[in-house]
C-alpha cells in the first residue's frame, strides 16, 4: 500500500530547520526583527506598499473588518464558496453577512449576482465586499473595483489561496494578487496546507497608509508608541491603549520559517503549475473538465477542483487508495451558524450544485509524479468500474 496521499501539505526543508533554529538561538522569540524582515519582504512580493505579519489569516480578516469600521448594522457581500472565515469575520464585529452566487466557470464570487444584490437595495445599504481567489484563480478585482466605487463600496481581496497568482487588467497590466491596486486590503494565511507554511500565520497588505497604520494598532492591543499620536507622554517607557485591539502578533520563528519558504515561493508555484498541467492532460480524454484558468491569468494553484457526478463513491474509493482529497468547500449560508440568519437550501443554486460535485486532489510542491500517477490511475481505475 502507497504511502498516505493528502491533499495538501507543508514541505519543511533544512534551510527552513535552520533558519528557525537561528531565531530560537538568538535574543527574540517574538517582535523581533524577523517580522519587519517578513513584512518588507512580502510586500515587495505582492507589490503592495504595505505588508502587516498577523497570528493567522482569520485574524487578518478580523482585523480588515475592524480597521474598515465594520460595526453592527454595517451589511458586507461574499461568497457561499470559501472557508468560513471570510463571513466570520463581519461577524466577529457585529456586521451582517449578505451572499451573491458564484459564477458557474470560475467558482469566485459573481459579479453579476453581485451587482443585482447591489442593486435590490437603496445606495449605501451595503458597505464591502469580499471577493476570493478561490483555489487560486484570482478574482478580476478590477471589474469590483468598479463595481464597489458606483456602490460606495470597500474591498478586502481574500488571496489565501493565491500568493504568486495574477490577472491582466483592462490596460494589459499584470496585477499581482495582494497588490492593493484594487482592493483596500488583502489577506494571506501561512497555514500548513498553504504556498507558504508557518504553522500559523497569516498577512494583510494595503496601500493604504492610514489603514496600515490602524492595522499595527490593532495587532497590539490598540496601544501605541509612535510620540506624534501619543495624547500625552511621560517618557521612554509611555504607551497608551487608544482603542480596544486584539493580541494578534506572529512570532519571530514562525516569521523566520515564513521568510525561508517565500525564497522558494517561484519555484513551488511552478511546481504546482506542472502538477495541475499533469492532471489536466490525463482526464481529458476521461471526460473530467479541467478547472478554468482565465487567459492572461497567473493561477496559484493552491487547489485542483474537479467536479465529478458520484463526489462520494469516488472520495471514499479513494481512501481506501489511501489517497485522501477533500471538499472545499461546503456552502458558507448552510452552516447551522448562518441558516439561524434565514439562509437556507435553495438561496443559491449555483454553490449548491458546485458542492454537491466539488472534489479537491492532492495538490502540493512535495507532490511526487510517482505519487500523482497514483491518484490519476486510481480515479481512472474507478471511473471505469
Amino acid at each position: 500500500m502507497i504511502q498516505p496521499i493528502p491533499y495538501g501539505r507543508q514541505n519543511i526543508t533544512d534551510e527552513d530547520i535552520q533558519a528557525v533554529t537561528e531565531v530560537l538561538r538568538g535574543e527574540y522569540l517574538t517582535q523581533g526583527p524577523k517580522i519587519a524582515e517578513l513584512e518588507s519582504a512580502f510586500a515587495a512580493y505582492t507589490g503592495a506598499q504595505y505588508a502587516v505579519a498577523i497570528s493567522n489569516g482569520t485574524a487578518a480578516l478580523h482585523l480588515c473588518a475592524m480597521a474598515l469600521g465594520v460595526q453592527e448594522g454595517t451589511r458586507v457581500i461574499t461568497t457561499p464558496i470559501t472557508f468560513a472565515a471570510s463571513a466570520n469575520c463581519v461577524r466577529y464585529c457585529g456586521g451582517e453577512v449578505w451572499f451573491a452566487d458564484i459564477d458557474p466557470d470560475t467558482f469566485t464570487l459573481s459579479l453579476e449576482k453581485t451587482r443585482a444584490l447591489l442593486e435590490s437595495k437603496p445606495k449605501g445599504f451595503f458597505s464591502g465586499i469580499i471577493p476570493v481567489d478561490f483555489a487560486g484563480l484570482p478574482v478580476n478585482l478590477e471589474d469590483f473595483r468598479a463595481l464597489a466605487d458606483e456602490f460606495g463600496c470597500w474591498i478586502i481581496e481574500d488571496a489565501c489561496h493565491a500568493p504568486g497568482g495574477s490577472f491582466t487588467n483592462s490596460a494589459g497590466e499584470s496585477i499581482s494578487c495582494g497588490s492593493g491596486t484594487y482592493a483596500d486590503l488583502a489577506i494571506f494565511s501561512f497555514h500548513p496546507v498553504k504556498h507558504i507554511a508557518a504553522g500559523e500565520g497569516g498577512m494583510i497588505t494595503t496601500n493604504n497608509e492610514s489603514l496600515y497604520k490602524h492595522l499595527l494598532r490593532l495587532r497590539t492591543h490598540g496601544i501605541t508608541r509612535e510620540a506624534d499620536l501619543l495624547t500625552e507622554n511621560h517618557g521612554g517607557w509611555y504607551y497608551e491603549m487608544q482603542e480596544l485591539g486584539y493580541n494578534y502578533r506572529i512570532t519571530d520563528f514562525q516569521a523566520a520559517l515564513a521568510l525561508s519558504q517565500l525564497k522558494r515561493a517561484d519555484a513551488g508555484l511552478k511546481r504546482r503549475q506542472e502538477i495541475a498541467d499533469r492532471y489536466t492532460e490525463a482526464f481529458a480524454k476521461a471526460g473530467i473538465a479541467a478547472p478554468l484558468v482565465n487567459e492572461g491569468s497567473q493561477h496559484a494553484w493552491h487547489l485542483y477542483v474537479i467536479q465529478i457526478g458520484n463526489r462520494k463513491a469516488l472520495y471514499d474509493f479513494l481512501r481506501t487508495q489511501n489517497i485522501f482529497c477533500q471538499v472545499h468547500y461546503i456552502p458558507v449560508h448552510l452552516m447551522p451558524y448562518y441558516r439561524q440568519f434565514g439562509w437556507n437550501k435553495g438561496d443559491f443554486p449555483l454553490s449548491e450544485s458546485y458542492y454537491e460535485q466539488c472534489l479537491s486532489l492532492p495538490m502540493y510542491p512535495a507532490l511526487t509524479n510517482e505519487q500523482q500517477d497514483f491518484v490519476i490511475q486510481s480515479i481512472l481505475e474507478f471511473l471505469q468500474a
